[in-house]
């Protein structure tokens, strides 16, 4: 956390295909940044799948208002498109929001080889987005304490 009063605010983009998985990984980040982030604020976002998350996390790290984007889906293959293409639009567009708004932008987005609508697989990865989910919350944490130590080096500089 940074050494100003200001709380980090971070964005969390949940697509709503397949929303009783990705919504597991939002439970998962919440969880464990209230351990790693004190006083971080989260705001949720729904959007319709993966492919329109990279464009409303530009939108948001834009406005000022975020430390941080997360963006969670389940990209599966539904033979009728190529998956693969899907997840690496979506991560390819989440790293060039990133870089051009200066605003961290973290991906939870899975694309497993084979994944079938029964109980096993949906029940395997409920619980492996609860992981993703904390390990972005690590992820950001670190981000915010690099920026942090960033900004004092900034601020030594300066001095």
């Amino acid at each position: 956390m940074t050494k100003t009063t200001k709380s980090p605010r971070i964005a969390f983009i949940k697509a709503r295909w397949h929303a009783d998985v990705v919504d597991r990984a939002h439970e998962g980040f919440l969880a464990e940044a209230a351990k790693l982030i004190p006083g971080a604020v989260t705001d949720a976002f729904d959007v319709p799948g993966a492919f329109e998350m990279p464009l409303l996390a530009k939108k948001l790290a834009q406005t000022g208002r975020y430390d941080a984007v997360v963006a969670a889906a389940l990209v599966v293959d539904g033979g009728i498109y190529r998956h693969d293409f899907v997840a690496a639009a979506v991560v390819n567009g989440l790293m060039q929001a990133g870089m051009e708004t200066g605003v961290p932008c973290f991906s939870v987005s899975l694309t497993p080889h084979n994944y079938q609508e029964t109980d096993l697989h949906t029940g395997f990865f409920r619980e492996h987005f609860v992981k993703k989910g904390a390990e972005a919350a690590n992820a950001v944490a670190q981000m915010i304490a690099l920026e942090a130590s960033l900004a004092d080096v900034d601020q030594s500089a300066a001095a």
